[in-house]
């Protein structure tokens, strides 16, 4: 699980500028016609020492976009490119976001300060550059879960409302429009390298790779930078994609501009929480061939890598990038077992037994109608705790049988773990929270969700 976020002092950065000036835009946001602060993260503003920020400061900040102080002047929007569901797209970019400041937190880590809906930029193509409010309260819970479940996910850090009705073709129209603020480990992306290597670009992949390396890694680059920073992001996408199973999400959209190069989630579409173990379940609507389906995750993800090995091609040879790839597998083997051992609150035995366990896990989940938030929650500690029918099918035998050997990895005695139920976070749900927003601007119940996604994230640390 991740740890808790650590207050720390306010530390601006703009590091962004030791890059060439063609990976970037810099750009004006939106004038926008209001700004109606709906959502601000005071716990992870406490992190880069934003907390003590006066509301109307935070509005000037994150609505109007005035420079925070010692960071970047004016925003950047960022050049990429990316395959798009496996075609090739040379027409991408920070078409409604732009990287709006950098900071530091308590353990050195440089952090952006990125946006979504902020206005047109030079790569907004035909759209408008804006965010719907309803998009805005979905990344809000996406976010939440997530880092509840233990995923590296980038923090929704600020959502306001601006006054603009805007016209989607997924939503009701017209509805209301809003400018959302992330914190992340960076804004670089695989489509990134990609579009440098489009270009054939070396000099800016050069400085792009040392960029990655010693700002987002703390690594002096070695002989072989390009490998160096290929094995880290193979390693680190396989722990995304393991995490992503063992939260039950799927992303929806695992576009190569979609994949961080600090292989921190971000970015929330349509994205879903699958209701049961089903391989085949998708998020997005328009993903017809479930090319990003729940059990097809960890390909698509490290497809990507394969995508960003290529690209680095510009500077290395395909001998030397070939056994950073093949990092990939064993990689997530591991940290697959690391996260439903996590999940389920149980200490490992050793390989072989762990993934008895989890064989059996997915066999019994895979053929049976229980809910994934629901298993966890009544398998917590590796005992059942509640007498439940749904386990006396035999599909659970095994799994039963295996995990009568495991002990509990912490105590279960926080209030939590007491619940009749577990917090998820179903699609009807999310809906749901929405509907007394749109029906009498009533934010009390999404509060209240949020409280009780963190509680839930506090009894998972233990």
């Amino acid at each position: 699980m991740q740890p808790s976020p650590q207050p720390a002092a306010y530390r601006p950065e703009r590091t962004i500028l030791s890059l060439p000036d063609t990976l970037y835009d810099p750009v004006v946001a939106a004038n926008f016609p209001e700004t109606i602060l709906r959502f601000r993260n005071d716990r992870h503003a406490a992190t880069v020492g934003l907390d003590t920020l006066t509301q109307a400061d935070w509005i000037r900040h994150f609505g109007r976009f005035a420079p925070l102080p010692g960071s970047l002047e004016q925003p950047l929007a960022l050049r990429y490119h990316g395959h798009q569901f496996r075609y090739y797209n040379p027409d991408l970019g920070d078409g409604r976001g732009f990287l709006f400041a950098q900071l530091r937190d308590g353990a050195d880590r440089l952090l952006d300060l990125g946006t979504k809906g902020s206005g047109t930029t030079p790569w907004s193509r035909s759209g408008d550059g804006r965010l719907t409010l309803k998009g805005g309260v979905r990344e809000i819970l996406a976010t939440e879960m997530l880092e509840a479940l233990g995923v590296r996910t980038s923090k929704t850090f600020s959502l306001i409302e601006t006054g603009e009705a805007l016209h989607r073709g997924d939503e009701p129209s017209p509805t209301r429009s809003a400018v959302l603020v992330r914190l992340s480990h960076g804004h670089i992306r695989i489509g990134s390298f990609q579009r440098l290597a489009h270009l054939g670009d070396a000099d800016s992949m050069r400085a792009l790779v040392e960029y990655c390396l010693v700002h987002l890694y703390g690594e002096e680059p070695g002989d072989a930078p390009e490998a160096q920073l290929l094995a880290h992001v193979a390693r680190g996408t396989a722990r995304l994609a393991a995490s992503y199973m063992a939260a039950g999400f799927v992303h929806g959209v695992l576009n190569t501009d979609n994949i961080a190069i600090t292989a921190e989630s971000f970015d929330y579409g349509p994205w879903r929480f699958a209701p049961r173990w089903e391989a085949g379940f998708t998020a997005a609507y328009f993903d017809q061939n479930g090319l990003y389906a729940f059990g097809r995750q960890p390909a698509a993800i490290h497809w990507n890598v394969v995508q960003l090995a290529i690209a680095l091609r510009t500077l290395a040879s395909a001998e030397a990038l070939a056994p950073m790839v093949d990092l990939y597998a064993p990689a997530y083997e591991t940290a697959f077992r690391d996260a439903i051992l996590a999940r389920l609150g149980v200490r490992s035995r050793g390989e072989a037994e762990d993934f008895a366990l989890l064989g059996a896990m997915e066999a019994a989940l895979a053929e049976s109608d229980t809910a994934i938030d629901r298993f966890f929650f009544d398998w917590r500690g590796g005992r059942l705790r509640t007498d439940t029918a749904a386990y006396a099918d035999p599909r659970f035998d095994a799994f039963r049988d295996i995990a009568a050997g495991f002990g509990p990895a912490a105590p279960l005695d926080l209030p939590y773990w007491s619940d009749p139920d577990p917090c998820g976070m179903a699609i009807a749900e999310v809906e749901a929270l929405w509907a007394p927003i749109a029906a009498s601007d009533d934010w009390a119940p999404l509060q209240t969700k949020i409280a009780a996604i963190r509680r839930m994230g506090d009894a998972l640390r233990g």
